[in-house]
């Protein structure tokens, strides 16, 4: 496979310290759209079964040490070459593949992080390394439809910058914030994001088998309803407010549903869910320096 020249990864080496579900997807994006090579790609991972299935599926290179995924030949003077560092696995493994990292990366590496929670204080001074971008995706970006919320320490290069969006495009929509508290703030917008929908489309599903439509024909009939919605709202431009008085009709039937919904406090309500979960993700952060500062007095 040839990768476009225009594309700002073309001469990047891409590791992947974890291959799970998420790490597979940003895999398949880049290479679906032709943004790099699998010759471009290595990955990491502890179970050989895995390995061989990404190896089989998408031609990348795939190690069972992360060092080994992450090894980067520092580049010549005449020779332009980037890599960046994907760190893709769970929270509870953050610690050790830290320790195992750190001092290993060169200068030239650009660190990228997609593990929740993990402030972009700790990767660094854990690394030795200073150049980190810190992302939030959502669930959506599997299918290439997702919303990546990002920042960035000052030692991030604006060339790096414009590789990072083009990393995280391939998962669907980017959007770089200046502020590392933006991170918990979509955490509880975007990326907690697809649960708030989910349950809508679960209660309205439910409103529909009460009515008498079968489960399957209630599903067809949300699902459907639910992504025409939101095309027609990204296509006319529109505010939602604006959007919803152009359906309600006076005493019509959905004005009678949003003065039910109204009466409900459904507003308050969504308003309170973010609310928890921003507050939440601000906990987790805290726990975690704790944590780490525990370690520290105690060494």
């Amino acid at each position: 496979m040839s990768t476009g020249k225009s594309s700002p990864l073309r001469d990047t080496q891409i590791s992947f310290i974890g291959c799970g579900v998420m790490a597979e997807a940003m895999i398949a994006g880049l290479l679906r759209r032709e943004l790099v090579s699998p010759e471009q790609i290595l990955g990491s991972h502890p179970r050989q079964t895995r390995r061989e299935e990404l190896a089989a599926k998408y031609g990348i290179r795939v190690f069972e040490s992360n060092r080994e995924a992450a090894a980067f030949d520092r580049p010549s003077a005449s020779e332009a070459r980037h890599s960046i560092v994907v760190l893709a696995v769970k929270p509870q493994k953050l610690k050790t593949i830290l320790e195992e990292l750190r001092g290993w990366l060169h200068e030239e590496q650009l660190v990228l992080s997609i593990i929740a929670g993990a402030r972009i204080e700790t990767i660094a001074r854990e690394l030795l390394h200073p150049a980190v971008v810190r992302t939030m995706p959502n669930t959506p970006a599997q299918i290439g439809q997702g919303m990546t919320v990002w920042t960035a320490t000052s030692q991030v290069t604006a060339a790096q910058r414009d590789q990072v969006r083009t990393l995280l495009g391939a998962l669907g929509k980017e959007m770089y914030v200046e502020e590392e508290r933006m991170i918990d703030m979509a955490t509880a917008l975007s990326a907690t994001g697809p649960t708030y929908v989910f349950l809508v489309m679960e209660a309205l599903i439910d409103a529909g088998v009460h009515l008498g439509f079968s489960r399957r024909m209630a599903q067809e009939l949300v699902l459907q309803t639910m992504l025409g919605s939101v095309l027609f709202a990204q296509e006319s431009h529109k505010h939602p407010a604006e959007l919803r008085n152009m359906v309600t009709s006076p005493g019509g039937t959905s004005a009678e549903a949003i003065y039910q919904m109204e009466k409900g406090s459904l507003r308050t309500v969504l308003s309170k869910a973010v609310w928890a979960a921003y507050q939440r993700a601000v906990a987790l952060g805290r726990a975690e320096k704790r944590a780490r500062a525990n370690e520290a007095d105690e060494a």
